[in-house]
């Protein structure tokens, strides 16, 4: 068994390019869970991601060293940060853009009490809208750490929703969203405040606020998000 001493030396380990372990999912009998570094089954897996922009330093100075060419760069970098701390703990790193694509949502969920907020991105008591999953690491042991306590969903005390009203093109609503009605707006000529500051809706949310993504960060992803 993992315990949480050695839970802690792997936060540090992740520390130093600013990502935080998000909670444990410990998997149970009748589940069919991804394999471990050894091809067994899993029996826990480690989330790891960020709480606001705390891992864009690190990233930006990786950048600076790599081929303008990497189709995905944060994808790689995370792939290649989270890859070594695994390496160094005996574990097999998963990443959400993963082929076949794994429950990362659900694993959040349950690892952390966590529900989507309107626009799908889950809500966080503390960081609002404003956090990442970047990875997992699966191990072949169970893992014993704290687990985190379920709070009140913000989303059910939010009367207004500014979150669903502040979009031009009304992407997103009670029935979904209209994804190609966004793409065409952020591409328009009337996208760039979207382009150059980050999604309306999103930014709108009131809480989180002091994790918010700076205005550099959120373009980096809507710029991914166009192409």
């Amino acid at each position: 068994m993992i315990v949480r001493d050695r839970a802690d030396e792997i936060a540090a380990a992740l520390s130093a390019n600013g990502l935080i372990l998000r909670g444990c999912v410990t998997f149970a009998e009748g589940e069919e869970p991804p394999s471990g570094l050894s091809g067994a089954f899993a029996k826990s897996a480690l989330l790891v991601g960020q709480a606001g922009a705390a891992p864009w330093p690190h990233f930006l100075r990786w950048r600076e060293r790599q081929p303008q060419t990497i189709a995905n760069p944060l994808d790689t970098w995370s792939r290649q940060v989270i890859g070594a701390v695994a390496e160094k703990f005996g574990a097999r790193a998963v990443s959400p853009s993963d082929r076949p694509y794994l429950p990362f949502q659900q694993w959040a969920m349950r690892a952390e009490g966590l529900k989507p907020s309107p626009l799908g991105i889950l809500m966080h008591p503390k960081y609002g809208l404003w956090h990442a999953y970047r990875g997992a690491l699966l191990f072949e042991d169970e893992i014993s750490i704290e687990a985190s306590e379920a709070s009140i969903h913000l989303c059910d005390t939010c009367v207004e929703k500014p979150c669903i009203k502040s979009c031009p093109v009304d992407a997103y609503s009670t029935e979904g969203f209209a994804y190609q009605s966004c793409l065409a707006h952020v591409r328009g000529a009337n996208g760039s405040p979207c382009r150059s500051g980050g999604c309306l809706d999103r930014n709108a949310c009131p809480y989180g606020t002091v994790y918010r993504y700076p205005p550099d960060v959120q373009a980096f992803h809507m710029a991914a998000f166009i192409r």
